[in-house]
C-alpha cells in the first residue's frame, strides 16, 4: 500500500519517522514537525548585526551512506561556498536486518557531525539548516540518535519526510535542468531510498512539483537486501535481476502515472551513483566536481555502463578511478536503481547534477533571509 501525500514544492516543515518499506507518493498532504530539543543559536539563530552579504549560511545533509556540509555566503548570481565537508559514514548500515542504527555507525556520524560544529563555529556561521533523512525516518532508535546528536555536537538535526527531501532536491540542482518544453524528471539516488520528481519547469525559480515518489531503495538498503557471493558471475547476475525488480515495484505507482508517448521529456539525476557514472564515462582518472556538475551523458551510455559494473567481481570494481574501495560495494545497487528509472522515463539523455538536499537548503535559508542577492 501506497501513502498519498500531495506535492507541495512551497512547504518545508520537517516530519518524523516513516515507519516501514513502502513507497511514498502524491498526491496527499503534508507532515508533521519532528520533536527535537530546541537547537543552539549557532544551529538556527540569526545575528542581525552586519549586512546580509557577510553572512554564512550552513546546510548539513545527514544521510544513510554520506554525511555532508555546505558553508556559503550570497553573491549577485547565487552564492559562493566558502567551506566543505565529506564522509562516508554508512549510518543505515545493518539497518535492513535489525530495525536500529548500529552503535558503530552512530559513533561515525558523530565524529563526523564533530567536524562539521567545529567549522560552523569558526565559519561564523549566523544561521543554518541540517537535516536527517531515511535511516532515520525508519530506525527505532532515530529520534534517540538526533537527541544525542544534539547533545554531544550542538547540532539539531531535522528529521525530514521524504516529500521535503525531494522537495529540496529539486531546490538544488533544478538550474541544471536540460532546456526544452517536454516534461522532466528528477532523481535522486540515496542510500536508504531514491526520490523521483515530475517537475513543470515552465516557469520562473523553482520548478512546480507535479508528482512524486519516494521508495524505500537506496545504494545501502538495497545492497544490504540481496547479499550474494561477488565472486560467483551468476549470483552477481541473478542478484541484479532481483534488485531491478524490486525498484520497478516501488517505482510502479509513479510509473503508471507518467505521461506516456511525449516527445522531449527530459531527466536530471543528483547522487553519487550518477556522478560516479559519470566520471567513468568521461574516463576520469580522479573526480573533478567541474567536468561533471551540468554534464549531459547519453542514457544508452549510463545504461551500457551500469550493465557492466553489474558483471564485475567486486575487486574488478575496487580498481576503477572513481570508485575505489568505499563505493564498489555499494555502486551495483546504484546502478540497479539508475537502469529501473530509464526503464520507465526513457529520456535519450541524461543530466548530471553534483549538487542537491545541501545546495536546496542554502538557496532556501537565503530566500527567506532577504531573497539571493
Amino acid at each position: 500500500m501506497v501513502q498519498q501525500s500531495r506535492p507541495s514544492p512551497q512547504s518545508s516543515g520537517p516530519a518524523g519517522r516513516h515507519p516501514g518499506k513502502r513507497a511514498r507518493s502524491g498526491p496527499g498532504n503534508g507532515s508533521k514537525a519532528a520533536a527535537i530539543p530546541p537547537p543552539p543559536a549557532i544551529q538556527r539563530g540569526m545575528s542581525h548585526h552586519g549586512g546580509r552579504d557577510r553572512r554564512s549560511y550552513a546546510a548539513i545533509d545527514l544521510g544513510t551512506n554520506n554525511c555532508r556540509l555546505l558553508i556559503a555566503k550570497p553573491s549577485a548570481d547565487g552564492f559562493i561556498v566558502v567551506d566543505a565537508f565529506s564522509r562516508i559514514v554508512r549510518l543505515g548500515e545493518g539497518l535492513a536486518s535489525s530495525g536500529r542504527i548500529s552503535d558503530q555507525a552512530i559513533d561515525r556520524a558523530i565524529a563526523a557531525l564533530t567536524i562539521c560544529a567545529d567549522k560552523l563555529r569558526r565559519r561564523h556561521v549566523t544561521l543554518a539548516r541540517s537535516v536527517a533523512t531515511e535511516a532515520c525516518r525508519r530506525a527505532s532508535n532515530g529520534h534517540e540518535f538526533i537527541q544525542r546528536v544534539y547533545r554531544e555536537t550542538g547540532i539539531a538535526l531535522d528529521i525530514i519526510s521524504a516529500q521535503e527531501e525531494a522537495r529540496l532536491a529539486v531546490l538544488g540542482c533544478h538550474a541544471l535542468l536540460e532546456p526544452g518544453d517536454g516534461p522532466a524528471l528528477i532523481f535522486d539516488i540515496g542510500g536508504g531510498s531514491t526520490e523521483l520528481v515530475l517537475v513543470d519547469s515552465h516557469q520562473a525559480g523553482a520548478p512546480r512539483i507535479v508528482d512524486w515518489v519516494s521508495a524505500p531503495w537506496g545504494v545501502v538498503s538495497l545492497t544490504e537486501s540481496e547479499p550474494f557471493d561477488h565472486r560467483d558471475p551468476a549470483e552477481r547476475m541473478n542478484a541484479y535481476v532481483r534488485m531491478r525488480a524490486r525498484v520497478s515495484e516501488a517505482f510502479s505507482p509513479l510509473a503508471a502515472r507518467l505521461p506516456k508517448a511525449v516527445e522531449g521529456i527530459r531527466l536530471l539525476g543528483t547522487s553519487g551513483t550518477v556522478t560516479t557514472l559519470a566520471s567513468l564515462h568521461l574516463n576520469l582518472q580522479r573526480y573533478d566536481r567541474q567536468a561533471i556538475d551540468g554534464l549531459i551523458v547519453p542514457s544508452e551510455a549510463m545504461r551500457n555502463i551500469s550493465m557492466r559494473l553489474s558483471t564485475m567481481a567486486l575487486a574488478d570494481r575496487q580498481k576503477l578511478p572513481c570508485i575505489g574501495t568505499e563505493r564498489a560495494d555499494l555502486v551495483v545497487a546504484g546502478c540497479a536503481i539508475l537502469e529501473s528509472i530509464l526503464d520507465i522515463w526513457p529520456a535519450e539523455r541524461l543530466g548530471v547534477a553534483d549538487r542537491g538536499i545541501r545546495e536546496g537548503i542554502l538557496r532556501g535559508l537565503m530566500d527567506r533571509d532577504g531573497g539571493i542577492a
